[in-house]
């Protein structure tokens, strides 16, 4: 299957900003709730990285081998160099009940910079199919000995450019 058909085969049901969207689904964990019987906010942030790993792999070196990502990104960046999160926006637009089936998550590129991207979020009830929490994740690639900033990749950007859309928060 080329990049295009994956793409295809991945675009989400109302995506219609011209981007396609990964959906991953993340699990939650019953120590994952409040003492509403919601997922903890704090719980939440946790479950947009594990739905930004799952669509663009964990950071080479890390963990053992597992499921090779949709979008393989971080999994491919050259050892020194670091993913970093720069900053997070959440919104929560309806409580997320805890329930024992994975949450369904919608992950795309909402900004590519030189030497930064945005990935924005929309996490829904797993059952009923709410969206509950709207977010967006700002990354660099940093350079681990120097510390200075790096560049996107011309080969970085067209693994990612079918994956841009328009962003949760833009004005």
């Amino acid at each position: 299957m080329t990049r295009a058909e994956q793409a295809d085969a991945l675009r989400a049901d109302g995506a219609a900003d011209g981007g396609y969207r990964l959906r991953v689904r993340v699990p939650m964990r019953w120590g994952d709730m409040d003492a509403y019987g919601h997922i903890n906010n704090v719980q939440i942030v946790r479950m947009l990285e594990e739905a930004r790993i799952a669509a663009f792999g964990p950071p080479g070196g890390t963990g053992a081998s597992g499921i090779d990502p949709e979008v393989p990104l971080f999994s491919d960046v050259p050892h020194g160099t670091l993913a970093l999160v720069v900053e997070h926006r959440v919104r929560y637009v309806k409580p997320l009940d805890y329930r024992n089936v994975p949450a369904e998550v919608d992950v795309w590129v909402s900004g590519l910079k030189a030497a930064a991207l945005t990935l924005d979020y929309i996490i829904h009830d797993p059952v009923d199919g709410h969206e509950c929490v709207r977010a967006t994740t700002a990354l660099a690639f940093v350079d681990e000995a120097s510390g200075r900033l790096l560049r996107l990749t011309p080969e970085q950007r067209e693994r990612l450019s079918p994956f841009v859309g328009k962003g949760l928060f833009e004005r």
